[in-house]
């Protein structure tokens, strides 16, 4: 599935890495991304655009937490973790070794778990606030945990509940992508709430499968997807191959065997409605078409159930702030290895 995120993961990732304006868009261009999305209001890349300009980063930095803690995560630090929590027997053991090993390698960050009323809480603790953006940090370092598990078992782990330390963000649409579960802001602790029987699961990968994990790192354990759990994932799901010929309430619905209000009342309950979700659709789909092929506006505009280009180029810059034309331009102005 075509997944975007926000441009915060990339403007608040620079916050900890002191480099010039020329220096950061040589990142953006060597990752696919248009340094002019970095002043774009509402402007999204792909996790895999993420992702690669990440590694980057880490590479150029030597530090796996890019400037997130005032000691850096050398090259090879998620390779010995992941290679610490594979000879575990359990989930449990595992999540007992990967707290240990924070606590060894950072001071001023680490993870405290405990088990309440059949939920395990997994939460970040902070000795001393991160040197980058805190928002950031404490949502990566929550989903490096959350991959990571949910890679061990083979198995995605769905969250039941989410809690924040810091208070709701513009880009806060995003986390029902990332977690699926309820989320609450303003909280003591950054914390995640996951079934406590999933702790007993075996672990199921091996050291063979550790080379892929890693080359695919962040991308695997940054977006775990949930489609089959949540309706508004299974409702892009269906926009994903039906769009032309059924992208209506009513066709969406039906496919997913439920009334209007149905559907309408369980998408209010993840927060959201089913044109809202149309709508992300479509704008993750028209961004990796505009920036990753060459179709022509008008072919992308037909593609997703736009009447006109006018239609579809007010769509667009309603959701991104830009026009798809401008996108289109700065996209063609990247090198061609990028």
């Amino acid at each position: 599935m075509t997944v975007t995120v926000s441009m915060h993961f990339v403007n608040e990732l620079f916050l900890g890495v002191p480099e010039s304006e020329a220096a950061r868009e040589g990142y953006l261009v060597r990752a696919g991304i248009s340094p002019f999305l970095l002043s774009a209001p509402h402007g999204r890349v792909t996790v895999e655009q993420f992702a690669t300009l990440y590694r980057l980063l880490v590479n150029a930095c030597d530090d796996e937490t890019p400037g997130f803690f005032a000691r850096p995560l050398r090259s090879g630090t998620l390779k010995l973790l992941c290679l610490s929590v594979l000879e575990a027997p359990t989930l449990k053991v595992a999540l007992h070794r990967y707290t240990l090993f924070f606590r060894i390698v950072l001071d001023d960050f680490g993870y405290e778990y405990r088990v309440e009323d059949g939920l395990a809480r997994v939460a970040l603790v902070e000795h001393r606030p991160p040197t980058g953006s805190r928002i950031l940090v404490h949502e990566l370092m929550l989903k490096l945990f959350h991959g990571i598990c949910s890679w061990l078992i083979a198995s995605k782990i769905p969250p039941v509940m989410m809690e924040c330390a810091y208070a709701q963000p513009p880009h806060s649409a995003d986390y029902l992508y990332f977690y699926p579960g309820k989320v609450s802001f303003e909280r003591e602790q950054t914390a995640i709430y996951f079934d406590a029987a999933l702790l007993e699961l075996p672990i199921r990968q091996t050291k063979k499968h550790l080379g892929a994990f890693l080359r695919r790192a962040p991308a695997d354990w940054f977006y775990v997807s949930f489609e089959d759990r949540v309706v508004s994932h299974r409702v892009r799901e269906h926009l994903a191959r039906h769009l032309a010929t059924s992208g209506s309430v009513h066709d969406v619905a039906r496919a997913l065997h439920m009334s209007v209000r149905t559907l309408s009342r369980r998408l209010a309950a993840e927060g959201t409605h089913f044109q809202a979700v149309k709508d992300e659709f479509r704008r993750d789909f028209a961004i990796q078409a505009l920036t990753r092929s060459e179709r022509p506006l008008l072919a992308i505009a037909d593609e997703l159930g736009f009447q006109d280009l006018a239609c579809f180029s007010r769509a667009f810059k309603g959701w991104t702030g830009n026009s798809p034309a401008a996108y289109r331009r700065a996209s063609t102005r990247l090198p061609q290895s990028a």
